[in-house]
């Protein structure tokens, strides 16, 4: 592989990433059935899910974000169950932050084995990036909800031309943020050569993007 071609696929990689952060919601295929899936980004580079039992015993399941359309992802994964009773690392409550009240009362920890994006397959491994800001996401989430809704709701409208109604930021990582509105989460994604490294680079970024 040249460094033309190289470029390109570590293009096609970071967009099929963008695509994920921006769509957790979609349908998971299964024996023959397809149900609707929201996921919730996990510090560790992982995702998580409310499950039905018929899903973890699967022997193959595909995971469509936000459909099954040509120019969706496909990805094909692993379900991990674990029990909330005995989980320090609080995941089941992280996906209560994004999506609210679970359908289900069994939980996974979703792996992305490999995936189909545009054509193109790709390693599952691409999907696994830790959130190095996971010990400060609590504090900056609670500084820009309680300071900064007027900027919060500024960069709703300038990255998808829609207002905002009782928006709430629930995650925060180096490419961009997560916000909670009152039906859906939408990913307010930095631009080029613009990461989040700590609180104020938080704020600053935000900023940028509320302005058009």
């Amino acid at each position: 592989m040249d460094a033309a071609e190289s470029e390109s696929v570590k293009a096609i990689e970071e967009e099929a990433y963008s695509w994920l952060r921006s769509h957790l919601c979609g349908y998971l295929r299964f024996d023959g059935e397809r149900i609707p899936l929201k996921i919730a980004p996990l510090p560790d580079g992982g995702f998580v899910a409310p499950v039905m039992v018929a899903m973890l015993m699967a022997a193959d399941t595909v995971l469509e974000l936000p459909d099954d359309g040509e120019q969706d992802l496909h990805l094909m994964v692993s379900l991990e169950k674990f029990d909330e009773r005995s989980d320090a690392q609080g995941r089941a409550d992280r996906w209560r932050t994004y999506h609210g009240s679970p359908p289900d009362v069994n939980w996974a920890r979703i792996v992305i084995d490999a995936c189909k994006f545009r054509g193109y397959f790709i390693d599952g491994e691409v999907f696994l990036r830790p959130n190095p800001l996971a010990s400060k996401e609590g504090a900056i989430c609670r500084t820009i909800n309680a300071t900064l809704q007027d900027t919060l709701r500024g960069a709703i409208r300038v990255q998808w031309a829609t207002d905002a109604i009782n928006q709430t930021l629930v995650g925060v990582d180096p490419w961009g943020f997560d916000v909670r509105r009152e039906h859906d989460i939408v990913r307010l994604r930095l631009g080029a050569g613009v990461t989040v490294d700590d609180e104020p680079s938080a704020l600053s970024g935000l900023a940028s993007l509320a302005t058009p």
